[in-house]
């Protein structure tokens, strides 16, 4: 057996697919979520399950347990890609977690490491950026760099003396206001463009706003930036004594909150320590700062003679390997090259015309009737069934069902799932269905309100209770177990926490099947080294 170690385990689909070839055994797993490192426990009783990654000491570890032969994990990685920008940051910080992998390889030295993350880790998108502590490690290991802009101000939003105050850290300190000021009137602020939607956020964060907008006196000596922030709290507080409407308040705090993106953006340039080639004002403001792609990085320093691994890479599509769902994600596996100057990943037994279906995954469950809360999750009694799929054969083992729970569905929800057929999402439906739901609706998700086709596998398992995901043929939301189905868990493993963190582990776990193939596929290459 090889001794594993997984970092980022989640609730452990990875580390399942690996057990299930029966060549693996996981000693230890990080995880950080509670919820997840609970359901980890119940279902990984032996693996010692640990917490945050980032304090592991990999000697006592070693000392404990003995050589890692393999580590495995799906670090987070958000690079500075569009989801990033839209969170209003200039840095993500699970960037760090992607080199907290990278630190596990290097200081335990496996023999083999399997790394999944999403279908995009290898394009340009997804980068670092510069910091000092970085720098010798860059040099060192050639890795390639090229300028980079973040942008701090749009041009329609330039005033006079910005560029001067993103490069120095006093003056940023200076007019950024606290986190819990910025939270609150960015709530407003993304609420002002559905007129419903802002009356509602000025009515649920009265008493905090008004508290806050007190703070902000005008006494006639303020700059540019203290005025914008005093006219976009002054708006609050004429809007709550009825001196002005709620569609005033969009034109009085716009000017404010871009300066504080501004603010905050220049702040984490400083408190991560980023390397600042230069600042440009003009039409808009950028910083010019080097970065470099996060798999350069990667493969950079583990192939390098320092570290002495082989890699290869390639996005695997989950329903190539037996799963009922289309998830795209990149793997890279590596192996030390003493033990094969090659590794090569799977190749997938189903070709596209072989697909499994949803029908295949959960058609059985079709007359097992749902619960709605964790109290009367208690287990559900269930027999055999003779007309089941081969999938269903596999994944029903056992007699009693949990996790099939689902979401209470409201009226509105209720019409809505009436109207779809299966394939149909919430752009099928007719205007009246649409409002009163999300601030742009032309923007929605074709994810979202999603009936599923029986006959054709799912998308991407996400979080399917907020893309409220609706059954092929019943008008009621996915349950857990089933969107657990989708992903190839099998029904004796059971999910812990609040209903919304049982949805949240099985969208992002890894299929247990697709696991397995790449398990399998490096216990072959250790097991023949093993023979010579």
């Amino acid at each position: 057996m090889y001794k594993v170690v997984d970092l980022f385990a989640g609730a452990g689909g990875l580390s399942l697919g690996f057990m299930q070839t029966q060549k693996f055994e996981i000693k230890v797993a990080f995880e950080n979520n509670p919820n997840m490192q609970e359901t980890y426990r119940l279902n990984h009783p032996k693996v010692d399950v640990r917490g945050d990654v980032c304090g592991a000491d990999y000697k006592e570890l070693e000392k404990q347990y003995g050589k890692i032969d393999v580590v495995i994990g799906g670090p987070p990685c958000q690079g500075f890609s569009n989801a990033n920008r839209q969170r209003n940051h200039a840095i993500s910080q699970n960037n760090m977690l992607v080199k907290q992998y990278i630190r596990a390889i290097v200081e335990l030295q496996p023999k083999a490491f399997v790394m999944e993350n999403v279908s995009m880790l290898k394009s340009d998108v997804h980068r670092f950026y510069l910091d000092k502590k970085d720098k010798n490690i860059v040099a060192k290991y050639n890795i390639p760099t090229k300028e980079t802009e973040i942008l701090l101000l749009d041009e329609e939003y330039m005033f006079e003396g910005a560029l001067e105050i993103v490069s120095d850290k006093a003056k940023i300190n200076q007019y950024l206001w606290s986190e819990e000021h910025y939270f609150e009137m960015n709530i407003i602020f993304k609420a002002c463009k559905n007129s419903e939607k802002l009356v509602k956020a000025l009515e649920k964060h009265k008493k905090k706003l008004l508290k806050f907008s007190e703070e902000y006196i005008d006494n006639g000596n303020r700059d540019y930036i203290e005025k914008e922030s005093y006219k976009a709290f002054e708006i609050i507080k004429k809007y709550y004594n009825g001196e002005v409407t709620a569609n005033m308040i969009l034109a009085n705090i716009e000017q404010a909150i871009m300066i504080q993106r501004m603010l905050g953006k220049a702040k984490e340039i400083f408190d991560n320590e980023l390397v600042v080639e230069k600042y440009l004002g003009g039409k808009n403001i950028v910083a010019c700062i080097r970065s470099y792609a996060v798999y350069d990085y990667l493969s950079s320093i583990l192939q390098s003679d320092d570290n002495g691994y082989v890699l290869n890479s390639k996005v695997l599509c989950a329903a190539d390997y037996g799963a009922p769902q289309k998830r795209m994600r990149f793997v890279i596996v590596g192996v030390k090259k003493k033990i094969s100057d090659k590794i090569a990943l799977p190749i997938g037994s189903f070709d596209e015309d072989q697909y499994r279906t949803v029908r295949d995954a959960i058609e059985d469950l079709e007359d097992v009737t749902p619960v709605y809360s964790l109290e009367e999750d208690k287990g559900t009694n269930i027999g055999n069934v003779e007309e089941i799929s081969v999938l269903g054969r596999q994944l029903r083992n056992t007699t009693v069902l949990k996790n099939h729970i689902v979401t209470k569905t409201t009226s509105i929800a209720m019409e809505r799932f009436k109207a779809l057929k299966q394939g149909q999402n919430f752009h099928a439906l007719n205007d009246a269905l649409k409002s009163n739901t999300y601030t742009d609706v032309s923007r929605t998700q074709n994810t979202i309100y999603l009936r599923l086709n029986y006959d054709e596998p799912s998308g991407t398992v996400v979080n399917v209770r907020k893309s409220m995901w609706i059954h092929p043929t019943l008008d009621r939301a996915i349950s857990v177990r089933e969107a657990a189905r989708l992903q190839t868990f099998p029904d004796s493993f059971v999910f812990c926490g609040t209903k919304d963190k049982q949805y949240q582990q099985v969208g992002n776990a890894v299929p247990p099947i697709m696991a397995k193939a790449i398990a399998k596929k490096i216990a072959n290459v250790l097991d023949k080294n093993e023979k010579q």
